[in-house]
């Protein structure tokens, strides 16, 4: 890859804010000189080591990389037989024991994550020099008494001595005949020796050995004559102890250099794990996935494609599909400045960088990429004085450097191709270009505002056009990258954007009309179609959203009536049971009477009621069949036509649809015509022309009348609870209101009275959770106050 051409993309940037994610010196150093892959298979494995690499992240699990920091030169000296520090043997023990553990914890997930393990596998199994090291050390650096039972004699010998020492010296301090001899009451070191400030004109007085005087020379730093055999003691233990110390870093130090090359392998696989952690991160920052690694001749299919530098900074970027597939071999990109073309372009180039060395790309899964072996880019030519280069020179410099190299396994992109000069002149420059790079073999992108450029792809198929959008009504760029048709400028538009005076804009665009500029005209007009039939699809998407939402609407109004239609099924089969056990009852009873005092009269009494129990019970099961026959089939939505069957969910009833109109239909129910959406109406099976809104209160009346059973009187509409039990006045009232409800009645009365207040209070619960109570209120003065219950049925 040319050095030039990744600065152009950006590269350095990209491997920067990979090395930040780094964790080790080593590993950062690493993602700042980041490798290409030397092939597709490379980079293919190298692209599936980050997906594990992921997939472990997001169990919320970090590798024990531990504090490795730069072993480097510790190890290097130690190979070469240097004695290292304390710090450095610290930093060999930390780079062992996160090998240890690194290799330890990765173990257990060699089968789900073999190519981690694969680096992971040669680590150091055990961490001997790491708890040497780390016995003989402590954190802070120095070497711990435990290091050697010599080492913890010697300096034992040494506190001693200094205790010893304090104790003489401050004995010294407190003699009176010591203390006319002092310039203060006070004891120092100096040279590891106790010394007293002795005052010069007493040297003779204070016999001893003189280690140091004040600048003013009034004062001598003086060791006591009777701690001078002391003192020697001191250094001589002092000495020892330092050489025992030695002794300990250069036994640690010689078996740091016998294991050099191992822990040299350890931190090369550990950077390349903290490498990889950081490019899983980067991944999961850039939302990044694995592109497919294809052939060249296939091309490339980016999706959702963003600008990675500009998803890092944080910016709002809009995602763009892009795709340069046979037979095409160059994708022309236009547009208004400052619309994303040349970030389109670039984020294609550094995808294709990324991909050669082993990293996920900011786009959708299911792309596809090449495995480049070069990307060229002129992006940010700009001329130089000192070397007599203008603009369009340098430019055409790094052409014709990219057109020297560019072949088979090219990818070339080239921002403002041929501008800067005469655009004739240029545009016929720039298609010759185009042809020879595409000649080669290579795939190109460019950007450019020539129209005779973008008209290329109307007469060869070897090019395509793209565009970056623009609002023409808010007059400003969308950022969004629209295969398959070029783009106009927009320059005139973005002269007013920027606020140049209306006279000139308007001007300008005079003299572009007079002057002929049929393309870019057509081209705005097709823009601003593009626009109206966006917001036309817009509009109907909306629509056809809220048609589904309807849709699903009524299915769920049809769903509820048809669980209501089984919860009152199942009460009708449930009052059904209670009466047949009732029934069975007073059979028992009669038969139990007529066994105990059998006679003519109440034989045949017994045989009137049996007949009339079975005529009801007969009866009753017609009534059933009938109504679970009656239960209409519905059928699709879509069959809501004129002439059609259907219910009207919100109404209860049905009708005959007469005219179907946008979302509303108008339906006869019986003697009435009512306009309702089409969401309130669940289409039926059956003949359209017995659709009523419902039956009539007298249809009701004489259905129930003839359900009743034979010789039984017809009940009033009062129904007397007092005295019940709460679940007796329950069972009594569900059976009174199912009665007149089916009877057609539209008000009853419940006498309750008024007692402590619990059969008044149960009945109202009741009321209030009823299917067929309309509303429920108390009696009036003349009906009772409220010691009634007035009930509204529902119709």
């Amino acid at each position: 890859m040319n050095d030039r051409t990744l600065a152009e993309l950006g590269w350095p940037e990209l491997t920067a804010a990979l090395a930040a994610r780094c964790r080790l010196p080593a590993g950062a150093r690493r993602a700042a000189a980041l490798p290409f892959q030397p092939d597709a298979a490379a980079a293919r494995e190298a692209l599936l080591r980050v997906e594990e690499a992921r997939a472990l992240g997001e169990e919320r699990f970090a590798l024990p990389l531990g504090s490795v920091g730069a072993v480097e030169e510790a190890l290097d000296r130690a190979a070469r037989g240097g004695v290292l520090e304390p710090a450095a043997l610290l930093l060999v023990a930390a780079l062992e024991r996160a090998a240890v553990r690194t290799r330890a914890t990765l173990a257990p997930r060699a089968a789900a994550r073999p190519r981690l393990w694969a680096l992971a596998e040669g680590l150091s199994e055990r961490a001997g020099l790491a708890d040497a090291i780390e016995r003989a050390v402590d954190p802070s650096g120095a070497i711990s008494d435990r290091a050697s039972p010599a080492l913890e004699s010697l300096r034992e010998r040494v506190r001693g001595l200094h205790r010893a020492l304090k104790n003489r010296v401050e004995a010294l301090l407190a003699d009176a005949e010591m203390e006319r001899n002092l310039r203060d009451s006070y004891f120092t070191i100096r040279n590891d020796r106790y010394v007293l400030p002795v005052l010069a004109s007493a040297r003779s007085q204070v016999p001893g050995i003189v280690h140091n005087a004040s600048q003013s020379g009034q004062t001598l730093f003086v060791e006591p004559q009777p701690m001078v055999e002391m003192g020697n003691e001191l250094s001589i233990a002092a000495a020892m102890a330092a050489e025992e110390e030695q002794r300990i870093l250069r036994e640690l130090s010689e078996r740091a250099a016998g294991r050099a090359g191992a822990l040299g392998g350890d931190l090369e696989r550990l950077a390349e794990l903290d490498l990889l952690e950081a490019s899983a991160r980067l991944a999961s920052e850039l939302d990044a996935h694995p592109p497919e690694i294809g052939p060249v001749a296939e091309g490339f299919s980016l999706l959702s494609l963003r600008h990675p530098l500009l998803v890092l900074q944080g910016k709002k970027v809009v995602a763009s599909d892009v795709r340069l597939e046979p037979p095409r071999r160059a994708l022309v990109v236009s547009g208004p400045n400052g619309g994303g073309k040349t970030v389109s372009i670039t984020a294609v180039g550094l995808s294709a960088c990324m991909a050669r060395a082993g990293l996920p790309i900011a786009a959708a899964a299911g792309s596809r990429l090449p495995f480049f072996y070069e990307v060229r880019a002129a992006v940010d030519e700009k001329g130089d004085l000192s070397r007599d280069l203008s603009t369009f020179t340098a430019h055409l410099t790094a052409v014709r450097e990219i057109m020297a190299g560019a072949g088979e396994g090219s990818l070339v992109l080239v921002d403002e191709i041929a501008a800067d000069t005469d655009p004739r002149e240029g545009a016929a420059l720039a298609a010759a270009i185009l042809e020879e790079l595409a000649t080669k073999g290579a795939l190109v992108l460019v950007t450019t505002h020539l129209d005779e450029l973008k008209a290329l792809a109307l007469s060869d198929a070897r090019y395509g056009n793209a565009r970056v959008g623009f609002d023409a009504e808010r007059l400003v760029p969308t950022y969004q990258l629209h295969l398959g048709t070029p783009g106009s400028s927009s320059a005139l538009e973005v002269a007013r954007r920027v606020g140049l005076p209306e006279r000139v804009v308007e001007r300008a665009r005079a003299a572009l009309t007079g002057q002929g500029g049929a393309l870019g005209e057509a081209l705005r007009s097709l823009e601003e179609e593009r626009a109206r039939i966006a917001a036309e699809r817009s509009a109907l998407e909306r629509a056809r959203a809220q048609a589904e939402a309807s849709a699903k609407a009524a299915a769920e109004r049809e769903a509820e009536a048809r669980r209501a239609e089984r919860e009152a099924a199942a009460r009708v089969a449930r009052q059904m049971a209670e009466e047949v056990e009732a029934a069975r009852q007073v059979v028992s009873d009669l038969l139990a009477e007529v066994q105990a005092a059998p006679t003519v009269r109440k034989v045949s009494e017994a045989a009137k009621q049996l007949d009339a129990w079975a005529a009801t019970m007969e009866k009753a099961e017609k009534v059933a069949a009938a109504q679970a026959r009656s239960v209409p089939e519905a059928l699709p939505a879509s069959e809501i036509r004129p002439g059609a069957r259907v219910r009207l969910a919100s109404l209860g009833g049905e009708g005959e649809v007469l005219e179907v109109q946008g979302g509303e239909a108008l339906v006869q129910a019986g003697p009435l015509r009512i306009r309702r959406p089409l969401a309130d109406l669940i289409p039926l099976r059956g003949k359209a022309a017995s659709a009523k809104l419902g039956k009539s209160r007298e249809e009701k009346l004489a259905r129930a009348e003839e359900a009743r059973p034979a010789g039984l009187a017809l009940s009033d509409r009062r129904l007397d609870v007092r005295g019940m039990r709460v679940e007796e006045l329950l069972r009594a009232v569900e059976r009174f209101l199912d009665r007149l409800y089916s009877e057609g009645e539209a008000e009853c009365l419940v006498l309750h009275g008024h007692g402590t207040g619990a059969l008044k209070a149960s009945l109202r619960e009741l009321l209030s959770s009823s299917p067929y109570v309309a509303a429920f209120r108390p009696g009036d003065r003349h009906e009772g106050g409220d010691a009634v219950t007035v009930i509204s049925l529902k119709r």
